[in-house]
This record gives structure tokens, sequence and C-alpha cells, in this order.
């Protein structure tokens, strides 16, 4: 699916895809980074408000690994039924535990944390990437593994993920976000559509036998 206009706001879920962001370089907010193809800017607040709703959103840290362990598994446990990401591997905890830790300290990415009363409810991750070097727009915004704890869906809570990464990409100069989400999820497919995401292409898989 893909989204422009991120940059203006006038103008469920999602799960990990298969688009640029498994970079793990440790590199400090607002420094320079050696060959990296984007600008860094500093951090935002450690916290974004939002006094319209009991549901307050911030960008993670590595003290936030294990929330981000948690919801990150149940989003994939979710969909065990799915093609895909049915595929769960036995130790798929430890490893995903070292990749979500690199993630963390990427400089070319962001995971958001929602919160209700103190409790982590929902997470966002959101990848600044590079697009094809034959179209435009040379830089998009990748939406990857987001979720929201059932008891909390249907409150605001995707929705106020969604507007700080708006934010953090704004602050990139980004205009438009894609991302990819489960064929056979009426709800996420339904809730993406209202925030604005129009589906571009299929994902189709095929299975080939061993010779």
């Amino acid at each position: 699916m893909k989204r422009k206009g991120i940059g203006n706001r006038e103008s469920g879920i999602a799960l990990p895809g298969t688009g640029n962001g498994e970079r793990g370089t440790v590199t400090p907010r607002g420094t320079s980074v050696p060959g990296s193809p984007f600008p860094i800017p500093s951090a935002p607040a450690s916290r974004i408000p939002h006094p319209a709703s009991l549901v307050s959103v911030r960008q993670a840290t590595g003290k936030d690994l294990p929330a981000i362990l948690a919801l990150r598994l149940a989003l994939l446990r979710e969909h065990s039924h799915n093609a895909i990401y049915g595929r769960l591997r036995p130790d798929a905890e430890p490893r995903a535990a070292k990749l979500f830790a690199a993630q963390l300290q990427s400089p070319n990415e962001v995971i958001f944390l929602a919160e209700m009363g103190g409790e982590a409810v929902g997470v966002l991750r959101c990848i600044h990437s590079a697009g094809s070097p034959l179209l435009d727009p040379p830089q998009y915004a990748y939406i990857s593994s987001v979720y929201v704890v059932p008891r909390a869906r249907e409150q605001g809570v995707l929705r106020e993920l969604l507007a700080a990464a708006d934010d953090w990409c704004a602050d990139r100069g980004l205009d438009e976000m894609r991302l990819h989400n489960a064929a056979d999820n009426p709800l996420a497919n339904a809730a993406w559509e209202a925030l604005g995401f129009e589906v571009v292409e299929h994902l189709r898989v095929r299975s080939l036998k061993p010779r």
C-alpha cells in the first residue's frame, strides 16, 4: 500500500515487509554518518503528548526492547494462518531480540511505542528508505511491524502511532509512505484504507518442488 502527502496532515496492522531497513549501524542521532545517504536530524522529544487522547506515543529506546519484542512477536503469532507469517521459527524470540536491538540503534529508522496508563499497547516501525533509481520519489518512508493489542483497539492508538510517524517523516522531508499488510486481514485492510493508503501492487507466493 502507498500513502502520499504525509508531510501535510491536511492533504491494525502492518507486517514485517521486504523494504529497506534491516540496517543496524550504531550512531547517535544528530551526528553525521559516514557514507549514509540520508541526513540524520536530531532526535525528537522523548515523549510526544496527544492531549486529545488517552494514548501517548514516544520514540522507543533500548530499554523498551522487552516490550517491543512482546508486541512484534504477538503480531506474527496473530497471523499464524498466513502463508508467509505463519512460518515462525522455533528460535524466533532470541533472533528477534538481536534484530530489534540493532533496529533501535539504526540512524535511518525509528520505532514508536503507544502507551495507555503506562502500559505499552502498540508499536510502529518507520524506515527512511531509498527508492528505485529509475522512479520518483528517490526516498520514502516504509512502515513495518505495526501492532495494537486487542484490548486497546478502536481507541485511536493506530492513528496516534501514524501521526508520530508523520512528524518524523516531515522532519526528514519525506512525502510518501509505503507498507505491506496481510491480504487475508479485512480489518487491517479497512483500517489502512481509512488512513489514506491505497493498494498499488499484490505480493504473490508460489512454492517450488525440490528437484
